[in-house]
């Protein structure tokens, strides 16, 4: 093979050659924007009015689940996993505690278009408040004396389980006893010397 002292290549010594006029100009219009932006950021209009903080209207459920097997799959959607779900927020809490404090939260009362603060009652509106609640209550429905039978009568609820629970610990005794009895035959018993040591029964 015959080799050639003239190489063939490619002549890489290009070297590209910016236009300055170009690049300034991208970069005024850069900045320009970006001014915009944060002028955009600061003056966003009126702040959003929420409605002042007013209490449920619903129970919140904490024990429909108490005590339940669930089988958890990490593909299963959220309702579905295992702790509770808000399905304002659509997220999953872990236990009840963490729950509670999720929807007696910030973030979840701004999801409900509520704000932080509570709204300011006034003298009209506590007056009313306290009629409701004593037509609520019915008259004469609690005294002192309801209160104290009311205790009498739990002490004598607990009196009555502990006495049960001592018949049915002495049942077990005598179940027990009897099945010990008839599992040792007499004879032997007195011959290791069990028989004389027992009370006799009349």
């Amino acid at each position: 093979m015959a080799t050639s002292n003239n190489a063939l290549g490619v002549d890489n010594t290009f070297r590209k050659k910016f236009d300055r006029e170009e690049y300034l100009e991208r970069a005024r219009e850069r900045e320009k924007q970006e001014a915009e932006g944060r002028s955009k950021s600061k003056a966003k209009g009126p702040p959003v009015q929420r409605k002042p903080l007013k209490h449920r209207d619903y129970e919140v459920d904490l024990e429909s689940r108490l005590g339940k097997t669930q089988v958890v799959t990490p593909v299963a959607p959220l309702s579905q996993q295992a702790g509770y779900y808000c399905s304002v927020c659509e997220c999953v809490v872990k236990d009840s505690a963490n729950y509670l404090d999720h929807i007696n939260g910030k973030k979840h009362q701004r999801a409900l278009g509520m704000s932080m603060r509570v709204e300011r009652a006034t003298l009209k509106q506590v007056q009313e408040r306290f009629e409701q609640l004593k037509k609520r209550k019915a008259p004469g429905s609690f005294s002192e004396q309801d209160l104290d039978e009311r205790i009498i009568k739990q002490q004598e609820e607990e009196e009555e389980r502990k006495r049960q629970r001592r018949e049915r610990k002495k049942e077990k005794k005598k179940e027990k006893a009897a099945e010990e009895e008839t599992e040792i035959d007499p004879d032997v018993a007195a011959m290791m010397g069990f028989g004389g040591f027992r009370s006799s029964k009349k």
